[in-house]
């Protein structure tokens, strides 16, 4: 009779405590609150005295412990307890799971969601057996509503993350000219490959008026949505600038204004603008810490350096010099991003700008696409199987005047 009493009085308990599990996870409180409230019911209702719980997030990490002297939310759970498949008696241990008796995986779909260690029941009415069953039951049903609730915050930021970059691929469709010029004195080409889905590489061409034009090349630290929502603000910047004015000096000088105005320190921009004019035979650019464009110009090949340095760190800039090249009649200018000069083979061996030097070199006189593409092919076999590390842009620029 006292036996049928005990186990009357252990399953109201436990229906009990599953009832208050059930009614919180309903209630969707947080994951903390849900932990807390495992831990008293272990404590109050199964009277079990010694208890670790190692959850398998990004790394396993300790969410409940009592029972025990040491802080197990600083413990790192040993290798082979990674992949547990089955409940085990443990026999010694090194310190300090040497304090528990028994050790069972919580799995879920056949994933390993968690590790318990349990030391000692204290009631000696009640089999071992009987409550490890119901704990068991008990902290897989907790960690699979943690699971769900993961799964959904999860699912919830890969859909604000889409969303995201869907208004970057827009915005960034916005940033390129949809339309580059293609007649007998001025043909330009362009060729654009993210390393991500958006990227924060740019280049624009800009008319002024009927006798010059803007080409510029810009490539902002980092990838992805945050840098292509930089440098969307930076082309603004800069189309309102050349509204404005075709001063150089004075554009690069505000435009490092601005992004060092914006004060994120990680951010910074190297930036190529060069300005020609068809009545002077002139060409003007300023080089703010970019990748050296390629001239090539009454047979002579040169790399254009003149101008500052990278926009963003400081403010002002410590020097800005305007590059000026005279009798300037019939030319290419070849203008690229990082992407292509740090692209790398299996013998971690970078392409380099002797290459793309040797490779312009010998095709300048091709149709500008053509030439873009035997440049990305010829990339394309020099990584082999080695993946693009950053984000390719190519500006062509052809001028016969």
């Amino acid at each position: 009779m006292t036996d049928s009493i005990l186990k009357s009085d252990v399953k109201e308990l436990e229906l009990n405590a599953l009832l208050e599990i059930t009614q919180a996870i309903n209630n969707n409180i947080p994951e903390d609150s849900l932990y807390r409230i495992y831990r008293f019911t272990l404590l109050a209702n199964l009277k079990i005295k010694k208890l670790a719980l190692f959850v398998n997030e990004i790394n396993w990490n300790c969410k409940v412990s009592f029972g025990v002297k040491p802080d197990f939310s600083t413990v790192a759970l040993p290798e082979e307890y990674h992949h547990l498949e089955s409940t085990r008696l443990l026999g010694f241990s090194e310190y300090p799971f040497g304090e528990f008796n028994i050790v069972f995986p919580v799995l879920h779909k056949e994933r390993l969601l968690a590790v318990v260690f349990i030391g000692e029941i204290s009631n000696p009415e009640v089999s071992v057996e009987t409550n490890t069953t119901f704990l068991k039951a008990l902290t897989n049903i907790i960690m699979v509503a943690i699971e769900n609730k993961n799964m959904a915050r999860q699912q919830l930021e890969q859909e604000v993350y889409h969303k995201e970059l869907e208004i970057a691929k827009q915005v960034q469709q916005l940033l390129f000219p949809k339309e580059l010029p293609n007649t007998n004195n001025l043909k330009i080409a362009a060729f654009y490959q993210p390393h991500h889905d958006v990227s924060g590489d740019y280049y624009d061409y800009i008319p002024l008026g009927k006798d010059k034009f803007i080409v510029c090349i810009a490539d902002v630290s980092g990838k992805g949505v945050p840098a292509a929502i930089w440098m969307s603000n930076f082309q603004a910047s800069l189309r309102t600038l050349t509204r404005q004015t075709d001063n150089l000096i004075n554009i690069v000088r505000e435009l490092n204004y601005q992004v060092k105005g914006r004060g994120d320190r990680d951010m910074f921009i190297t930036f190529f603008i060069a300005c020609y004019d068809f009545s002077k035979n002139e060409l003007r650019y300023i080089n703010a810490g970019h990748n050296p464009p390629i001239l090539i110009a009454n047979g002579k090949l040169e790399t254009l350096q003149t101008g500052s340095t990278i926009l963003g760190v400081f403010e002002p800039l410590p020097f800005i010099d305007e590059g000026v090249l005279t009798n300037l009649y019939d030319f290419l200018l070849f203008c690229y991003t990082d992407g292509v000069t740090e692209t790398f083979n299996e013998n971690q061996t970078e392409f380099g700008m002797g290459k793309l030097v040797e490779l312009i070199s010998k095709n300048q006189k091709d149709d500008l696409d053509e030439m873009n593409d035997k440049l990305v092919e010829s990339l394309n076999t020099f990584r082999g199987s080695i993946p693009h590390n950053d984000d390719i842009t190519i500006l062509s620029c052809r001028v016969k005047n």
